[in-house]
């Protein structure tokens, strides 16, 4: 189902696509940005709730600075100095926090227009997004074509999300991610400091005090960072920690745990004693980062004016690493031209 969101400031039609599944699960989702707009799921009564963060109109989509929902790109997270090197030759980005380029530049994907097609079949409603970068857009190079095809199968209560891109003519760099802001209480609900989260992962990459990896591995045993079991989100949050205090709280990635090269594996697991409301996130990629809502500030006035405060949230964004230009023993993020880059995530929501 579709209906008409909006015009853009540059002119350009904008629409809202809703994704339903037999147990009665709603995505919605607009063209812009490839954005989650609202997504309601029910608790362990039965009672339906918008589980995530985002604003009620477009214009406030296209001003907004928080990413609510958008498919992040060329390159999720940051990027040191604004720079990187490929074959010998430099490209400079514009630079959004402080000296480092985060989630794209100044207007990465989630500020596009996508084309979006239906492409639905018995198996679940589908909706595939497409957008063109052009070379040189945002100073990254290549001409990259992007889909991002969202899936709510016919039987669970899954949002499936499947992307794919190539480039042309020049190898670029790629980093895609969703990001989703969550409070499975409902997002009119509170902080989300009682949720217990569970990552699968042995070791975290550690960030300096301009919030960008240091290089360095460090495992995460017998430090905050440490949810190799269901873990209270606030029960080390406001330790006095070097890391904690460079993030503001937690806004890290975490090196998954993984059975095997582009396998769909289980990364993470959140949960809301209040509602029973339970998310497991499955994906291929090497990496997430969590994210505790920590530049969530009250001055943001969301859907059905709800303002949203400090921590009232959390993203857990499947990615590459951040700022691996700069880092040879990251996992690779250069696509060269010719090839394509492809990768999986799911976000699966239950009751208990």
């Amino acid at each position: 189902m579709s209906q008409a969101y909006g015009t853009t400031e540059e002119g350009q039609l904008v629409n809202l696509y809703t994704l339903t599944n037999d147990e009665g699960m709603e995505v919605t989702i607009t063209n812009y940005g490839s954005t989650v707009v609202a997504l309601k799921v029910p608790d362990r009564d039965g009672k339906f709730e918008d589980v995530v963060l985002g604003y009620d109109k477009l214009e406030d989509y296209e001003k907004g600075q928080s990413y609510f929902g958008g498919t992040i790109g060329r390159y999720a997270n940051r990027i040191a100095h604004g720079k990187f090197t490929i074959g010998g030759r430099d490209y400079v980005l514009p630079k959004n926090n402080g000296d480092n380029t985060l989630h794209g530049g100044i207007k990465g994907f989630n500020k596009r227009v996508w084309a979006a097609k239906d492409v639905s079949s018995s198996s679940g409603h589908a909706l595939q997004l497409t957008y063109l970068s052009e070379d040189g857009e945002e100073g990254f190079p290549g001409s990259l074509s992007v889909t991002a095809i969202f899936t709510v199968p016919a039987d669970r209560n899954d949002v499936r999300i499947d992307y794919s891109a190539t480039t042309g003519g020049k190898d670029t760099i790629l980093n895609l991610t969703n990001h989703s802001f969550f409070n499975l209480a409902g997002a009119r609900y509170g902080d989300i400091l009682g949720h217990r989260l569970r990552l699968r992962a042995s070791q975290f990459t550690p960030i300096n005090a301009r919030q960008v990896p240091t290089g360095e591995f460090r495992n995460v045993a017998g430090t905050p960072f440490d949810f190799g079991r269901a873990t209270v989100i606030g029960e080390r949050i406001h330790e006095d920690c070097e890391q904690l205090n460079f993030g503001k709280g937690y806004d890290h990635n975490w090196v998954l745990n993984r059975t095997g090269p582009g396998s769909l594996d289980l990364a993470a697991q959140a949960y809301d004693p209040t509602s029973g409301r339970m998310l497991e996130v499955f994906t291929t990629e090497p990496g997430i980062q969590f994210y505790s809502g920590n530049f969530l500030d009250g001055t943001i006035q969301g859907k059905g004016g709800k303002i949203y405060e400090h921590r009232c949230a959390f993203c857990l964004e499947t990615q590459h690493f951040p700022d691996s230009p700069h880092h040879s023993h990251f996992p690779l993020t250069l696509l060269k031209a010719g090839e394509r880059f492809r990768s999986t995530t799911v976000y699966r929501f239950s009751a208990k």
